[in-house]
C-alpha cells in the first residue's frame, strides 16, 4: 500500500512541470501568459473555497486566473451574456463554471456548460468534449478534470492500464460516465455500476483498477475490493463524528481502514484526488494556452482574405464591390481581437465598437502609424482614398501584417451631387461600397439632429428674452414641480460661471436673477448655422422667423452641410465620451451684447447633445474588398475643419494591431492642408507621433502644375494629358518637390506613391520617381493598385515598411503659446510659400476678440482653397512671394481651433447640372443599389 504521503509529492511534480512550461511560453512569446476564467453563480461558501484553491494554485504556476463573480440574483440570460464575452476574450484560455449554479432564477446547467467555448472548455462538461472523449478523440477534446487527474494517479502506480478490468462505480457526466471512457481508450475492459447495480460487491471484486464516486459515505467495504487492485476514491462525503470539533468529519466513497488492508493503492480522503483535480484543471488551462499559441502567435492576427478575380478592362467601382461578398462583421470582429460585448452589429456587414476596447487594450503597445496624403490634387482628386485602401490591403493581404486602415465616413452631399463617393475605386475599396456611402450607422444623421438642436436653441432663447421679464424667465427656466424649485446641474454649472455659489433658488437676489436668465445674444455674432447633409445651393443664404407667431423676431441665417457642423469636428478630436462632452459644451454659438462668448453649456443644451452622440462617439467596423478591417468615423471637412477621421478610431486601432502592425489614415486635401492639420491640430490633441507620410501624386496633376490646361471635371482631359510631356511633368514636379519639403519639415519619413494611369508612360513614371528621390523623399513606388488591389501596392507597403523602421523625429511646426498672427504667419510661410500675410480689418478685429476671451492659445486651421499652395487656386505649382489675404477669423472652440479664412469659403454645395443621382437606381427585384460611383 502506498503512503498518503506519496500523494502531495505527486501534486507538487505536476505543479512544477506546468510552472516549467509556462515560463517556457513565457520566453518564447514575451508578454504572454495562459489565462484562466471562474465563473460562479452565487456565494456557495464550499464554491468559494474550491474557487480559492483553484486561484492560489494558477498564481503558483504563474497562469492568469479571472474570477468573476454573479449575484445569486443573476438570470439564465445574465450567465450567458458573461459566457459569451469569456468565449470571445483572447486572454482567456481556459474557462470553468463553478457547479453548483448559486441562483435563485431557474437555470439549465446543461444549456449553461454548452454554452462555454469547447476550445476553452477545460471541465470538458461541454456535450461536444463529452462526445469526442466517447469517440476515443482524446487528442482533440478537454477531459473533465476529476477523471483526468484519476488516471494521472493510476500512472503513476506504474500499472499497465492496457488490459486491465476496471470497474467505474457512478454514473454522473463529471467523473463516473468520462472515467469509463477515459479507462475504455485507454485500452481496459470496463465495467460501470451503481447503487442500482444487484451484484455490486461481485463487481467490485473483480476489479483490478477501481474507481468510486457513487457520493454515499463508506459505501464500498474493505472485504468488497480485490486484493492487490488499485483504489481511486472520488467521494466527499461527511459523518458524524463527536471527537471533532466541528461534530463531524470527512470520508470517501470506501471504507477507507478496511480498503487499505487490501488495496495496494488506495487514494486518502481528503487529499487524494482533490488536489489532483485541481492539478489537471491547471494542466488543460496550460495544454489550451499551447494550442492557441500553435493557432495563433500573441499580437498575429489569424484572418481570413478574400482572393480578387480581376478583370481588364475594370469594371464600375459598384460592380466590383457588389461582386465581392463580405466577411461577416463578426468575423472580422473576432479576427482583429475584438470581444462580443465591443461590438453592436449593424447587420451582416457594418458594426460599431465600443470605446471598452481602448479601456480594455489601454496597456497594449501601438503599432505603427501611417498618414496618406497627397500633392496639390486636380478637381478629380489624385485617389488617396484608394492609395489608402491599396496599401492595407497590400500589408494584410499580400505581406501578412496586422493593418487597420482608418478612414473618414463621406457625405451624402457629393455623393448625389458631382464627386460620387468615397469608398476608394477599382479594386481597392471599403465594402459594401453603398453602405460606406450612403447612411452608414447614422452618424452623420446624429450630428444634424444635435447641430440642429442647438441652432433652435438659440434663436428659441433669443425669442423668449425678447418676449418675457425676467421673472417670468427664471419662473419658467427653473419651474416648481409639486411645490419645489430646483436647479438642474447644467445650471448649477451656469450659476458657478457667473460667480453666484447658490443652489437654492430662491436665494437669487433680483441682480443674480437677471444674470442668469439673461444669455443677452448679439444677433449679428451668430456663428452656428442650421445643417443638412444634401448639396443644396438654395439654403446657403435664409431669412427665419418670418412666422407670425415669431411676432417679427425674424433674422438672415443660412445651412451648412452637415460634414462642416463644429460637431462633426468635436466627434473626430474627442478621445473619449467624457472629453465629447466636455468639448460640446465649450462650443461657442454667438456672443452676448457685453461681448462675452455663449456656449452650448449656457444654453443648457449639453446633456442632451451628449445623447444624440452616444452612439455616434463609437467608431464603425467595415473592410476592404481583400478583408482588412477598417474603421469609418467622422468626416470634418477639410478646409474649415482638419479633414480628418477621428482620434478614437486611430487610438482603437493601434492597440489592435499591435507593436509590429500598422494603422494607415488618410489626411484630406494636399498636404499643405490636410496633412499640416493632421500633425497641427490631430496629433497635437491626441498625443499620437505618426512613422510615415505616403504622399500621393498622379502624372495628371504634375503636368498640371506644370502648366498643362486646366483639368474639370465631367469633361474629358485635354490630349497634354493623354501624351507624354517630360518637360511638362519636370516643371510640375515642383509642387510635389514642396509638398514632400512640408512634410520633412514635420520630421517623418517621406514615401511617395506615384498612382499609375494607363495613359501614363514608363518614362514619366520613371522621372516622377527620380525627382522625387532627388527631393528628398525615402523612396518612390510606381503603384497600380486601382486595376490590381493589394498586389498593385505590394512595393508601397514594402517602402513604407522600411521607412517605419527610421528614426521619426516628429515635431509640430508651432507652439500655441505664440500669438495668433504668429502662428498664421508661419504656416503661410512655411507650407504655403508666402512672403506674409495680410490681415482684412475683420480678421484683425476677431484676434482682438478671440484673444480677449481666451482663445489665443488655440491650434490654428486654416480655411483655403486646396487647388493650389496659395490662396488662388488659378496659381498652380509651387509659388512663392505672395501675400495671403486673411478675409476672417472664426473659432470653433469646441473642437479646439481657430480657423482664419482664407478668400471666401462655401460651407453648402450645390447641385451641378447634372447630378450624380440620374444614375443611381433601386433594383426592386434585387434590392441592389446602381449606378454609386
Amino acid at each position: 500500500l502506498l503512503p498518503c504521503w506519496f500523494f502531495s509529492p505527486l501534486f507538487r511534480q505536476v505543479r512544477e512541470r506546468l510552472k516549467k512550461q509556462v515560463v517556457e511560453m513565457k520566453e518564447k512569446f514575451p508578454g504572454f501568459r495562459p489565462g484562466l476564467a471562474i465563473l460562479q453563480v452565487g456565494n456557495r461558501d464550499d464554491s468559494n473555497l474550491y474557487i480559492n484553491m483553484k486561484l492560489k494554485a494558477a498564481a503558483e504556476i504563474g497562469i492568469s486566473a479571472n474570477h468573476i463573480k454573479l449575484p445569486n440574483t443573476a438570470t439564465e440570460a445574465d450567465v450567458l451574456k458573461c459566457i459569451a464575452s469569456l468565449n470571445g476574450d483572447p486572454a482567456v484560455h481556459g474557462f470553468i463554471v463553478q457547479l453548483p449554479l448559486d441562483s435563485d432564477k431557474p437555470i439549465n446547467t446543461e444549456k449553461i456548460t454548452n454554452a462555454v467555448a469547447p476550445e476553452k472548455d477545460v471541465d470538458g462538461l461541454s456535450s461536444i468534449n463529452a462526445g469526442k472523449l466517447s469517440r476515443g478523440d482524446l487528442g482533440d477534446c478537454f477531459i473533465p478534470c476529476t477523471p483526468k487527474g484519476c488516471m494521472e494517479l493510476i500512472r503513476q502506480t506504474g500499472i499497465q492500464v492496457a488490459g486491465k478490468r476496471a470497474v467505474v462505480v457512478g454514473r454522473s457526466k463529471i467523473v463516473g460516465a468520462p472515467m469509463h471512457d477515459l479507462l475504455l481508450w485507454n485500452h481496459a475492459t470496463v465495467t460501470t455500476c451503481h447503487s442500482k447495480t444487484s451484484t455490486l460487491a461481485e463487481e467490485v471484486g473483480k476489479a483490478d483498477i477501481l474507481v468510486v464516486a457513487a457520493g454515499k459515505a463508506e459505501m464500498v467495504k474493505g472485504e468488497w475490493i480485490k486484493p492487490g487492485a488499485i483504489v481511486i476514491d472520488c467521494g466527499i462525503n461527511h459523518v458524524p463524528d463527536s471527537t471533532k470539533a466541528s461534530g463531524k468529519r470527512v470520508v470517501g466513497d470506501v471504507a477507507y481502514s478496511t480498503a487499505k488492508e487490501k488495496a495496494s493503492y488506495i487514494t486518502p480522503v481528503p487529499g487524494g484526488v482533490g488536489p489532483m483535480t485541481v492539478a489537471m484543471l491547471m494542466q488543460s488551462t496550460v495544454e489550451s494556452a499551447q494550442r492557441f499559441l500553435e493557432k495563433f502567435q500573441p499580437g498575429k492576427w489569424n484572418i481570413q482574405y478574400n482572393r480578387l478575380t480581376l478583370k481588364v478592362p475594370v469594371p464600375s467601382d459598384i460592380e466590383i464591390s457588389q461582386s465581392c461578398i463580405p466577411k461577416p462583421i463578426d468575423q472580422v470582429a473576432k479576427e482583429v481581437g475584438l470581444l462580443p460585448d465591443e461590438v453592436e452589429l449593424y447587420g451582416q456587414t457594418k458594426a460599431k465598437v465600443h470605446l471598452s476596447a481602448l479601456k480594455r487594450l489601454k496597456n497594449q503597445p501601438d503599432g505603427k502609424y501611417i498618414v496618406v496624403t497627397g500633392i496639390t490634387p486636380t478637381p478629380l482628386g489624385e485617389g488617396k482614398s484608394t492609395t489608402t485602401v491599396g496599401l492595407v490591403q497590400a500589408l494584410g493581404a499580400h505581406l501578412h501584417q496586422n493593418v487597420f486602415a482608418c478612414v473618414r465616413q463621406p457625405s451624402q452631399g457629393p455623393t448625389f451631387g458631382i464627386k460620387g463617393g468615397a469608398a476608394g475605386g477599382g479594386y481597392c475599396q471599403v465594402i459594401p461600397m453603398e453602405e460606406f456611402n450612403l447612411h452608414l450607422t447614422g452618424d452623420i444623421h446624429a450630428i444634424t439632429a444635435a447641430n440642429n438642436l442647438v441652432a433652435a436653441a438659440v434663436d428659441a432663447r433669443i425669442f423668449h428674452e425678447l418676449t418675457q421679464t425676467d421673472q417670468a424667465l427664471y419662473n419658467r427656466l427653473v419651474p416648481s414641480v409639486n411645490g419645489v424649485r430646483k436647479f438642474s446641474d447644467i445650471q448649477i454649472r451656469r450659476l458657478q460661471k457667473l460667480g453666484i455659489n447658490k443652489t437654492d433658488p430662491t436665494a437669487l437676489t433680483k441682480e443674480e436673477v437677471n444674470l442668469f436668465v439673461r444669455l443677452d445674444i448679439d444677433p449679428g455674432t451668430i456663428t452656428w448655422q442650421r445643417v443638412l447633409d444634401t448639396n443644396d445651393r438654395f439654403l446657403r443664404k435664409i431669412t427665419i422667423g418670418q412666422s407670425p407667431t415669431e411676432k417679427g423676431f425674424s433674422r438672415m441665417a443660412q445651412f451648412d452641410i452637415t460634414v462642416s457642423s463644429e460637431i462633426m469636428a468635436v466627434l473626430a478630436l474627442s478621445d473619449g465620451l467624457d472629453d465629447m462632452k466636455k468639448r460640446l459644451g465649450r462650443m461657442v454659438v454667438a456672443s452676448s451684447k457685453r461681448g462675452e462668448p455663449v456656449t452650448t453649456d449656457d444654453l443648457g443644451v449639453t446633456g442632451a447633445l451628449a445623447v444624440l452622440m452616444k452612439d455616434a462617439v463609437k467608431p464603425n467596423l467595415m473592410q476592404t474588398l481583400e478583408g482588412t478591417p477598417v474603421f469609418v468615423h467622422a468626416g470634418p471637412f477639410a478646409n474649415i475643419a482638419h479633414g480628418n477621421s477621428s482620434v478614437l478610431a486611430d487610438k482603437i486601432a493601434l492597440k489592435l494591431v499591435g507593436k509590429e502592425g500598422f494603422v494607415v489614415t488618410e489626411a484630406g486635401f494636399g498636404a499643405d492642408i490636410g496633412m499640416e492639420k493632421f500633425f497641427n491640430i490631430k496629433c497635437r490633441y491626441s498625443g499620437l507621433r505618426p512613422h510615415v507620410v505616403v504622399l500621393v501624386a498622379t502624372i495628371r496633376a504634375l503636368k498640371m502644375h506644370g502648366g498643362g490646361p486646366a483639368v474639370t471635371a465631367g469633361v474629358p482631359l485635354p490630349k497634354e494629358y493623354m501624351e507624354e510631356n517630360l518637360q511638362l511633368l519636370a516643371k510640375g514636379c515642383s509642387n510635389l518637390n514642396k509638398q514632400i519639403q512640408n512634410a520633412r519639415m514635420f520630421g517623418v519619413p517621406v514615401v511617395v506613391a506615384v498612382n499609375a494611369f494607363k495613359t501614363d508612360t514608363k518614362a514619366e513614371l520613371a522621372l516622377v520617381v527620380q525627382l522625387a528621390k532627388e527631393a528628398g523623399a525615402f523612396e518612390a513606388v510606381e503603384c497600380t493598385h486601382w486595376a490590381e488591389g493589394g498586389k498593385g501596392a505590394v512595393a508601397l507597403a514594402q517602402a513604407v515598411q522600411r521607412a517605419s523602421q527610421t528614426p521619426s523625429n516628429f515635431r509640430f511646426l508651432y507652439n500655441v503659446e505664440l500669438p495668433v498672427i504668429d502662428k498664421i504667419r508661419l504656416i503661410a510661410q512655411q507650407i504655403y510659400g508666402a512672403s506674409d500675410i495680410e490681415l482684412l480689418p475683420e480678421a484683425q478685429e476677431k484676434v482682438s476678440v478671440y484673444t480677449k476671451q481666451g482663445f489665443g492659445n488655440l491650434p490654428i486651421c486654416m480655411a483655403k482653397t486646396h487647388l493650389s499652395l496659395s490662396h488662388d487656386p488659378e496659381r498652380k505649382g509651387a509659388p512663392t512671394g505672395f501675400i495671403l489675404p486673411i478675409r476672417d477669423i472664426r473659432a470653433s472652440v469646441g473642437a479646439g481651433f481657430l480657423y482664419p479664412l482664407v478668400g471666401t469659403m462655401s460651407t453648402m454645395p450645390g447641385l451641378p447640372t447634372r447630378p450624380c443621382f440620374y444614375d443611381i437606381d433601386l433594383d426592386p427585384a434585387s434590392g441592389e443599389v446602381n449606378g454609386l460611383f
